[in-house]
């Protein structure tokens, strides 16, 4: 198998494995923040001990460790909101809103940078619109769901625009670190201000155990260094055109796994094509632009 194939095919796996976290959102009984505590704290160690093998550079000053670890803090609600959202309404509503996160940070990164609006994006962010019409239309018992969804993929965009001012200073997987590690302990905070810090979860016999270090190791930490690595081969537009699968391989998982629950009306299907359809024209239309 040559180089070229073989991260072709590791980029897809991981692929499968975000689209993978929206069923262990399922299987998984603990609430949202006590999940995305936990999530955060695995993968967190875990990436902590990659840096250590790896010897990755992770003194970045002060004020630049405080400014990451306050994205820490969004994606942290990232999570949160994505898991209550699979648990309000399914795994496949859930994936098919978070398509619109390439929406949310067309209008963001403008708006945050100052840039130029680019109209290709807006056209767009049009496109877009019209499928998550489409899937407020035919699944209206999914509203809440639906709108905590977007609510998600919202943060998503927030947080990959704001990362953007770190990703060619800083090494990725010491900046995944540092929002790991902010993320859980301002959960951790949060759950011990509540009274709802999930100690139960400290008896081995708990399936929940088992899928909470899928996970935060599994679908989280690997997912993240692999995603990182395959870029040495691939090209970026290669590696954001395969990210745009997830929905895809999670409807597909979820229904193969938990079957008719999943099943949806087919104004869902067309709604959630539209929007795919969307996300994988911007990058061959802001390509073939850009060469214009």
């Amino acid at each position: 198998m040559n180089d070229l194939l073989k991260n072709h095919l590791k980029l897809h796996f991981v692929v499968l494995l975000y689209g993978f976290t929206a069923i262990l959102g399922k299987l998984i009984t603990l609430p949202a923040p006590q999940m995305v505590w936990y999530r955060m704290i695995i993968a967190s160690l875990a990436l902590g001990i990659y840096i250590w093998y790896k010897k990755t550079p992770i003194n970045i000053g002060f004020a630049n460790s405080m400014r990451i670890m306050g994205v820490g803090l969004v994606v942290a609600l990232h999570w949160i909101t994505f898991f209550h959202a699979v648990k309000i309404s399914n795994v496949s509503v859930t994936l098919g809103c978070m398509a619109s996160t390439t929406l949310f940070a067309s209008f963001l990164e403008p708006i945050i940078f100052r840039k130029k609006i680019k109209w290709l994006e807006v056209f767009i962010g049009f496109i877009i619109i019209i499928g998550l019409y489409l899937i407020f239309q035919f699944e209206f018992n999914y509203l809440e769901g639906i709108i905590t969804a977007l609510t998600s993929a919202f943060l998503a965009g927030l947080f990959t625009v704001l990362n953007k001012q770190f990703i060619n200073k800083y090494h990725p997987v010491t900046i995944s670190f540092y929002e790991m590690l902010s993320g859980f302990v301002a959960i951790g905070i949060f759950l011990l201000a509540t009274n709802t810090l999930p100690y139960n979860l400290l008896q081995p016999s708990t399936s929940d155990i088992i899928y909470v270090i899928i996970l935060g190791v599994v679908c989280t930490a690997y997912a993240f260094v692999v995603s990182v690595d395959v870029m040495k081969v691939l090209s970026a537009y290669t590696v954001v055109l395969a990210i745009n699968m997830e929905p895809v391989y999670g409807i597909f998982l979820a229904f193969f796994i938990f079957g008719q629950s999943e099943f949806m009306s087919g104004g869902f299907y067309i709604g959630t094509l539209v929007i795919l359809m969307a996300v994988f024209l911007y990058p061959i239309l802001a390509r073939k632009f850009a060469k214009g």
